[in-house]
């Protein structure tokens, strides 16, 4: 602490010594310039964190009070100079860390960055700080002045204020910015020729051509230096030639010389102006061109950033071997990549604008004609959350078609509009080679029934031949294991006609088609010896779906429910449907069986997927899968939000017949006739 103490006593007392050194008129006489001032406001800036701070605070009082006194003041008027030294450095300290945080502080922690008068914002503050500060400082001491010296004039007071705000905004300018003059040569050769013209000019102003009041000319040569010199050298510019009229003031030379001779503070206060407006001016467009300079700077750096990174994203994505479209929202092309053409079976180059749509050859996997609104990217743009989907296209570049699957996200920008990222990715490969394994299996299922019928024949007739016998008990183990076979054969069949057979839609009435099967388990559950199942059906509408596959997929659910039961529990199954968007019915099975664990609802969709406990060919989900994304629905498993269980959800086309819309009006009849009757119909 002390060293530095040291040093701004000895630079404050420098100040107060070049601050006498312009006094016009009379010795006792205001100082036209006092950089005292803004030296006192660094140094107790600095020192506001300090818990020293007060000793400065004192040391700062007592030199003022001392070098005034030196200099042949009355030791009164000393004492109030030095008192009120103190309260406005202190005023300002206050407010400066409130309201310019970081600026001139050089100490230690987060705002020791010695950071200067910079900006805009910073000169306003700092001009509002000053003249808060300067003002407390002005009053004190004008009255104190008066009750000393007996001076009422207000004039004092004026020359007061602006002289320490200008010396605030000049000298407190030019704190840390020492280390920033630029060794540049051209600038250096620019300043001199800038400061020469405005050392003839003020030649000429104040002493050529004194009696002429054409001071306001100079501005123009201080706004010259600020649009073209770096700040420091304005500031300077500011210190050099704002000296320089007040030394010529001060020696009966220049227009503000001769004003009011009978009122010396009058010029005094005059000249303290000019060079206010100067320092104003000059560090006023200083400062806005710094700030303009540095935008610039960070908008080149940005934009070779954003350059940099466009190329390099335009490169991966031209190098990736999916394609990526992305399109607008009337569904035509903004960008695509390369592999995005060669996989859609057109142009390589970006395509702006053109739609993207069936005239491409799109066609559903088995073959059937895939129409706009069904494209999954319309889908998404529609609204819809789209799970992948693949697509076969088949156009005159790609004649023997291509699987490709379409991976949609929607994006919004930030002017409202949507847009939709795709990502294509071609699975023909992948799909060709589990067709023909699926196929391979079909065929092989198909072949082994009939040596699996011989030995479940055989098997029948040493069961009876061997009745009665201990062997008996090893021919039920080949039964079992027979049966366990076809089961296994049987999924594998299923599976291929759900895959390969040829849909047969029409109308089917769901609740004639869940009643039955409902009555089918009640009879299995009663010679099983088993608790029958308890179902409830609620509104089902009419599906268009083929009437086979179907029963196979609610057949499948239903048993799948079933097996989940809880041990020594009822089995109970509820069935509803509803309205779905784009001309679907959503239908929900909800069992209150064991459930299905969250990490294993997707899971239990793939082939030969078996949970804990369960029994079957683990194809009977991939089955159900497989015969709702025939008929372009979706399945999905989800924890019953009722209680215990599972619901199931899956998606069917509606039915359009007149068949479907009877039943539909059968099903509203029948609710309104009972909703009277209906407690639940009426809750209080």
């Amino acid at each position: 602490m002390l060293p530095s103490t040291v040093r701004f006593a000895v630079l404050y007392l420098v100040a107060i010594a070049a601050g006498q050194l312009t006094i016009l008129g009379m010795p006792d006489a205001m100082p036209v310039i006092w950089p005292a001032t803004a030296v006192a406001a660094v140094w107790l800036v600095n020192r506001n964190d300090s818990r020293w701070r007060w000793v400065d605070a004192t040391v700062l009082g007592v030199l003022t009070a001392v070098a005034l006194a030196a200099t042949g003041m009355d030791i009164g008027l000393a004492l109030l100079h030095g008192g009120t030294a103190t309260l406005e450095a202190l005023a300002f300290a206050v407010a400066a860390v409130r309201w310019m945080p970081g600026i001139w502080v050089t100490g230690a922690g987060p705002e020791g960055t010695g950071r200067p008068l910079a900006t805009l914002p910073d000169l306003v503050r700092a001009l509002m700080v000053a003249t808060g500060a300067a003002f407390l400082g002005a009053a004190f001491g004008g009255l104190g002045q008066h009750l000393i010296a007996g001076d009422p004039s207000l004039t004092v007071t004026a020359i007061w204020l602006i002289r320490d705000v200008v010396s605030v905004l000049v000298f407190g300018a030019a704190a840390h910015r020492l280390l920033a003059v630029p060794s540049d040569q051209r600038v250096w050769r620019e300043a001199a020729i800038i400061y020469a013209i405005s050392a003839a000019a003020y030649f000429y102003v104040f002493s050529v051509n004194e009696d002429l009041p054409i001071g306001f000319a100079l501005l123009a040569i201080t706004v010259w230096a600020a649009l073209r010199l770096p700040t420091a050298l304005t500031i300077g510019h500011v210190m050099v030639f704002g000296t320089t009229a007040a030394v010529f003031t001060m020696h009966g030379q220049g227009p503000y010389a001769a004003i009011d001779h009978d009122s010396p503070g009058t010029h005094t206060l005059v000249v303290q102006l000019f060079i206010g407006v100067l320092a104003l001016v000059g560090l006023a467009l200083a400062f806005s061109r710094d700030e303009r300079n540095a935008l610039i700077e960070r908008l080149r750096a940005s934009e070779f950033e954003a350059t940099e990174k466009a190329g390099l994203m335009t490169t991966i994505v031209n190098s990736m071997t999916e394609g990526l479209a992305i399109l607008d929202q009337a569904g035509g092309l903004v960008l695509r990549n390369p592999a995005a053409g060669r996989l859609l079976g057109s142009t390589n180059q970006v395509a702006g604008g053109s739609a993207l749509g069936s005239d491409y050859g799109f066609f559903h996997p088995d073959g059937a004609p895939l129409a706009d609104a069904e494209l999954p990217y319309q889908r998404a743009l529609a609204g819809e959350d789209v799970q992948p989907m693949d697509v076969l296209i088949r156009n005159a570049a790609v004649p023997e078609g291509r699987i490709v699957r379409f991976n949609v996200a929607r994006l919004a920008s930030p002017g409202g509009q949507q847009h939709v990222v795709v990502v294509f990715h071609d699975v023909t490969a992948d799909r060709r080679h589990r067709d023909e394994l699926m196929s391979f299996a079909g065929m092989v299922a198909h072949d082994l029934l009939n040596p699996l019928t011989t030995i479940e024949g055989w098997a029948e007739v040493l069961e009876t031949e061997l009745a009665g016998y201990k062997p008996a008990e090893r021919v039920g183990r080949i039964q079992r294991a027979a049966a366990r076979m076809r089961t296994f054969l049987n999924g594998l069949l299923a599976y291929t006609a759900a895959r390969d057979g040829k849909l047969m839609p029409t109308t089917i009435n769901l609740q004639l088609l869940l009643t039955d099967i409902a009555n089918s388990r009640h009879d299995q559950a009663e010679s099983n010896r088993t608790q029958p199942p308890q179902f409830a059906f609620g509104q089902l509408d009419a599906v268009e779906a083929d009437p086979v596959l179907v029963r196979q997929l609610l057949e499948n659910l239903i048993d799948n429910a079933l097996e989940l039961a809880a041990p020594g529990v009822a089995p109970q199954l509820s069935v509803a449907a509803q309205p779905a968007p784009n001309g679907m019915v959503r239908i929900d099975i909800l069992d209150n069986g064991l459930g299905i664990p969250p990490g294993m609802r997707q899971a239990i969709f793939t082939n030969f997927h078996q949970g804990e406990g369960q029994g079957g060919s683990g194809l009977e989900l991939a089955v159900c899968k497989r015969i709702v994304e025939r008929h372009g629905g979706t399945i999905e498993a989800a924890a019953n939000p009722y209680g215990s269980g599972t619901r199931m959800t899956f998606t069917l086309p509606a039915g359009r017949s007149a068949y479907a819309r009877v039943l539909e009006n059968q099903w509203q009849q029948r609710t309104q006739a009972a909703a009277p009757s209906s407690p639940a119909a009426h809750p209080r």
